[in-house]
């Protein structure tokens, strides 16, 4: 088992900067690869980037390109996004996920088998 603990949100106004972290903690070398999803206020859940756990690959979603930095620091058992030039669309509960499984699609939230309980990110306008 792999238990995931995210923190770093709050209210920011828009335009602002967040850096938020997930801890990993148990089964942590089993993790392949880890991701944050992302659910706005009466939306689905939402791929937001993943980033692999032993290389250099990774990538994002759209609307956070250019904006967004995901990394991973393997020695504390750390992930992060660091989220810039913040919109009031990108309010929602950001939650962190692992797996221990490859997939052709790793930004489906149905590969991760670990999860985190989320944190809240709100942005004012």
């Amino acid at each position: 088992q792999v238990q995931l603990v995210e923190s770093g949100g709050a209210t920011v106004q828009a335009g602002g900067s967040l850096r938020l972290s997930c801890a990993a903690s148990g089964r942590t070398f089993s993790i392949l690869r880890m991701a944050w999803f992302r659910q706005g206020p009466g939306k689905e859940r939402e791929f937001v980037a993943h980033i692999s756990w032993s290389t250099d690959n990774l990538a994002y979603a759209d609307s956070v390109e250019d904006r967004f930095v995901i990394s991973r620091d393997n020695r504390k058992n750390m992930m992060y996004l660091q989220m810039n030039s913040l919109r009031p669309e990108d309010t929602a509960v950001y939650s962190c996920a692992a797996t221990s499984t490859t997939a052709s699609d790793p930004w489906s939230q149905e590969r991760y088998t670990y999860w985190g309980q989320g944190t809240q990110v709100t942005v004012s306008s």
